[in-house]
């Protein structure tokens, strides 16, 4: 370790008595002579866990010094370490990083060294709420049958949950109906700082944590620096390396004014979303600040940071400020640690009041809150925003739209198409699932509360949703229920069929369950493009439902007006919701609640009393999980006819060998915004494809295939999943959607798993081409692994999203992006071109321009260049030693001892 800088740096101060040690900023800066005001706080974190952290090794003094001068550099940006304080996971993250790490222990032994070495270094939290379904909806024991089924589905994963709760050390499993993991992050796990004692002292530092998950940035909102990663990377935070990424710009987000009547935090949010992705941040950070950010409250932050990845910020970070303060009180902290959290933040000058100067932003962008309206987001993409006012004529103009557009090419006569079902009408924007759901805002009671209130509103006009709505209500966080349930509004939401179904992510990750039986059979048979709403972050392409092709991103109390309308073709300004009872118009301004309705209702039910109750024993309140029996063995027992966790093969050499790459074909020729969904689908798993033939085969019945989510811990669902998203359009098969490509030695049509290992018998390596913005969405990283076990070697695009590009590289994947102004269509690529690299890829380095050589099938050849996206040194280590885990083993196999050879 560096003691020099460490000791130089080390500060106290005395509160109440009582001495705090801490790493002095105010120090550092002195000591380098800058003016750290110019710093933005989110910078300051990074810096302080830098500072904290430094080793000498993989944190040096050059990382802090680069840091402490971020506000001097104009360009020419480095690598910066981050070495979070915890990691943050869910189950379907969650468990192909454990499974890797009961690999790493095979390997270990296999090695003759200690297993018990293999364990997180820094405290590791996963909770459970990927796994439920909404299979019921609309009845009072909805919630209990959906939990009832979660368990018969998920029995082999939990057993797996909760022996390595038992035998890693620094990792807790919250067990399923828990809640969503950043709403029990934001109402649980935060600290904002955190004390420890270290060699006799008491240390004091900032909170902070990466999370396999995208949305971990919700915490943003709390003044705490938090961003997703794939879970590869979240590994390597596990085993107590430090994460390297450029040092980012960083946008400073100036927010004026109050949000106008009749707005929420969700139109905020979207409002929000939109701007930035026009911005373009991709990988930059975000930082708010101004007048307005006083007005909202941590709920309201905290939904606006939660979407973060929709517009492609790293981060979305509003500092410490006494709102923050305001919050923990919420949340049952006691005075004496909220005094202590103000002192140290003061004491590091990173405690946010008005009017201070504000940093050295690196560019800078502005919102005035009044300007706000209520707002959706969709037909596919949450970045998408339509102003209410608007909606009608959108959805109307997006059916017309060509589908390389972002459209559905329908004509007159399929957008005019209804179908009678059960004597309602069914046709073309009729609103199939609406779904209250998702950390983002069944955080904020204010969206929820006026939920509730359009609910009751709605119910004493005596207007119900037509029956071919399902409806659903999945709270992240149980304090929920209990507000709602005072307030007396639970009961009229229930009347309306928003009873709750689950705790957990359910129809925002596609586990929306089925259709209703009358409706799934009209839509098929008829091809309807029937919508969605709900109050989630995501809306891509099949994710929500396969047969559900348009998809609305609202507010809660959006959602339970479009769900009594039964269609997003309505101008709600205009036309009625419903008919009361006397068959008069009720228009959604006649239902809508003020905000001085919703405060009076959160104050006389919201009570800080509330969360400690629901908190204080969610580690042992589930019996289902109480009674699992588990192995003490602290090597996992593969079951070799298991179906959900399987020994994956990703140290095997024949799968990371870095070969030859000459002659290498396209599987697959992809458009823009190609997500993680489109590559590892979510949702249900199809009866008829690569994945659920496997099941079938092995014997699983196709009521148990249960979700691609759910079947991550093994390797041979997830390979055949790879790119099977019912959504995909793979252009070198233009006429065809799903997962299907051209097998060019035979020019035969067939699935993408098929043709990869056509290919792979051939001994021919493979690549995949794609437009901008190639793999955006969730932190996935099947998304990486999937690809691999395809063959594919190489990925070329325009560009890639922050997250998957890294779990590219984590894979051993490489990622190669066109130079500016290049693409598919200039070079008019057709996918039968073969590519040669003309040994290139040998002794990479960061940002190494890479010549392709491509040959169509005529024989003409041509060539084009290439970036390589190793961004740092990290990758190229990761990149040659094939991967993230074979790197890990190499350590642990240590030196002289490797056990791989490239």
């Amino acid at each position: 370790m560096n003691e020099e800088l460490l000791l130089e740096n080390k500060d106290r101060f005395t509160l109440k008595g009582k001495s705090y040690h801490y790493y002095s900023l105010k120090k550092l800066a002195a000591e380098m002579g800058k003016d750290f005001s110019r710093l933005p706080y989110s910078i300051k974190v990074i810096l302080e866990a830098a500072l904290r952290n430094i080793d000498g090794k993989k944190i040096t003094k050059n990382h802090v010094y680069q840091l402490a001068s971020w506000a001097d550099e104009k360009e020419g940006k480095k690598e910066v370490p981050f070495k979070p304080y915890r990691v943050l996971l869910h189950d379907t993250t969650g468990i192909p990083a454990i499974v890797d790490l009961a690999l790493l222990r095979d390997a270990v032994n296999e090695l003759g060294e200690d297993v018990g070495i293999v364990n997180p270094k820094i405290p590791v939290d996963l909770v459970v709420d990927h796994s439920v379904m909404v299979d019921f909806a609309g009845a009072e024991n909805a919630r209990r049958l959906n939990e009832k089924r979660e368990f018969e589905r998920n029995r082999e994963r939990f057993q797996f949950l909760k022996w390595a709760q038992s035998n890693f050390d620094n990792l807790r499993v919250f067990p399923p109906s828990s809640g969503i993991m950043h709403q029990i992050n934001l109402e649980y796990l935060s600290k904002v700082a955190v004390i420890e004692e270290q060699d006799d002292e008491t240390i004091i530092f900032p909170d902070s944590l990466v999370g396999a998950d995208s949305h971990t940035t919700m915490i943003n909102g709390l003044g705490i620096v938090g961003y997703g990663v794939g879970g590869i990377e979240a590994e390597a935070a596990m085993l107590g390396d430090p994460l390297y990424l450029l040092s980012p710009e960083v946008i400073g987000f100036k927010l004026t004014g109050y949000l106008p009547e009749g707005a929420t935090a969700t139109d905020l949010a979207l409002t929000i979303t939109n701007m930035l992705r026009e911005k373009n941040v991709v990988g930059k950070f975000v930082e708010f600040y101004g007048p307005g950010v006083k007005s909202l409250t941590v709920f309201d932050r905290s939904t606006i940071s939660n979407m973060a990845p929709e517009s492609g910020s790293t981060i979305s970070y509003f500092p410490v400020d006494d709102e923050t303060l305001n919050y923990l009180r919420m949340i049952g902290h006691s005075e004496e640690k909220i005094d202590l959290i103000k002192t140290y933040y003061q004491e590091q000058n990173m405690f946010y009041e008005i009017g201070t100067s504000y940093p050295a932003y690196s560019d800078t962008i502005e919102l005035d809150l009044s300007s706000v309206v209520t707002t959706l987001a969709g037909p596919k993409r949450p970045q998408d925003r339509v102003d209410l006012t608007d909606m009608k004529q959108s959805f109307k103009n997006q059916l017309r739209k060509s589908v390389s557009d972002g459209g559905y090419e329908l004509t007159d006569e399929a957008i005019e198409k209804e179908v009678i079902v059960e004597g309602e009408v069914l046709k073309t924007g009729s609103v199939a699932i609406a779904a209250i759901t998702s950390c983002t805002n069944t955080s904020n009671p204010n969206v929820m509360i006026g939920a509730g209130l359009i609910a009751k509103k709605a119910f004493e006009k005596k207007l119900m949703k037509p029956n071919y709505v399902k409806a659903s209500l999945t709270p992240g966080s149980k304090v929920v229920t209990d507000y709602l349930q005072k307030s007396g509004l639970l009961t009229y939401l229930e009347q309306l069929g928003f009873n709750i179904a689950g705790y957990g992510c359910a129809t925002c990750i596609g586990n929306s369950g089925e259709l209703f039986d009358s409706v799934d059979e009209a839509v098929t048979q008829n091809d309807l493009t029937v919508t969605s709403v709900l109050s989630g972050n995501r809306n891509f392409e099949g994710r929500i439902h396969p047969k559900v092709k348009a998809n609305y991103l609202a507010s809660p109390p959006l959602v339970v007006a479009y769900a009594l309308s039964g269609t997003v073709n309505i101008d709600f300004h205009n036309e009625p919701v419903g008919y009361d009872d006397k068959n008069q118009p009720v228009y959604l301004r006649d239902i809508w609640p003020t905000s001085k309705e919703i405060d009076k209702v959160r104050m006389q039910s919201l009570e800080s009393g509330m969360f400690k109750k629901r908190y204080h024993n969610i580690f042992s309140i589930n019996d289902d999980w109480n009674n699992l029996e588990i192995s003490e063995n602290q090597l996992y027992q593969w079951e070799p006819s298991s179906t959900y966790i399987r020994k994956p093969p990703f140290i095997e050499h024949e799968v990371i060998q870095q070969s030859n790459l000459e002659g290498t074909r396209m599987l697959l020729m992809l458009g823009d915004s190609i997500t993680t969904d489109h590559i590892s689908p979510a949702g249900r798993i199809k009866m008829h494809g690569p994945a659920g033939e496997y099941l079938k085969e092995n014997g699983v019945s196709p009521r148990h295939f249960n979700s691609y989510p759910s079947r991550r811990g093994n390797f041979e669902v997830m390979h055949r999943a790879a790119f099977a998203n019912v959504r995909l359009r793979n252009q070198i098969v233009p006429e065809m959607e799903g997962g299907y490509t051209t097998y060019f030695p035979a020019n035969e049509t067939m699935t993408v798993f098929e043709a990869s290992e056509r290919y792979k018998q051939d001994g021919t390596p493979l690549t995949i081409v794609a437009g901008k913005e190639y793999g955006t969405g969730s932190s996935r990283d099947w998304a990486a692994k999937g690809t691999l076990l395809l063959g594919v070697k190489t990925v070329i695009a325009e560009s890639f999203e922050r997250i998957h590009r890294s779990n590219l590289v984590g894979m051993g994947v490489l990622p190669l992006q066109f130079m500016e102004g290049i693409s598919k269509e200039t070079l008019h690529l057709s996918g039968s071109e073969t590519f040669y690299f003309t040994n290139q890829l040998k002794s990479l380095y960061p940002g190494k321009t890479v010549k392709v050589k491509a040959v169509r099938e005529n024989g003409e050849s041509f060539y084009f260049e290439t970036i390589a996206r190793l961004d740092n040194e990290v990758d190229v280590e990761y990149y040659d030693n094939g991967g993230i885990l074979p790197t890990i083993v190499q350590t642990y196999a240590g030196k002289g001892n490797k056990i791989f050879e490239h």
